[in-house]
């Protein structure tokens, strides 16, 4: 699956390339414009409408991409640090929503 996510984020880079985001941009920029798709989630998320929940999805990757990219990193860089750091993490998620650590 990694090569496929690869070849994927190699497109939205190139993408952003050819349209000059990543010239014309920066990471927080990128980040911003995220926040603003995270909105556009939660809205779609709350009327229940399948088709913009996904789209809003796809739109946070593609920002959160270029926004990798801009930074330095790749976003299964990120994603594999990310990992890293709480694959042993022991815990449960309560009825409330809180997710709480065992600690070690």
């Amino acid at each position: 699956m990694a090569a496929a996510w690869n070849i994927q984020e190699l497109d939205v880079i190139r993408w952003g390339e050819e349209r000059g985001i990543l010239k014309n941009s920066t990471a927080m920029a990128q980040a911003i414009k995220t926040l603003e798709e995270v909105t556009e989630l939660i809205s779609a998320l709350h009327r229940k409408d399948a088709a913009e929940v996904k789209d809003a999805y796809g739109d946070i990757l593609v920002t959160l991409i270029l926004g990798a990219d801009l930074a330095g990193t790749t976003l299964l860089e990120c994603l594999e640090s990310a990992y890293a750091q709480i694959k042993h993490r022991k815990g449960y998620l309560r009825e409330d929503g809180v997710f709480v650590k065992e600690e070690a």
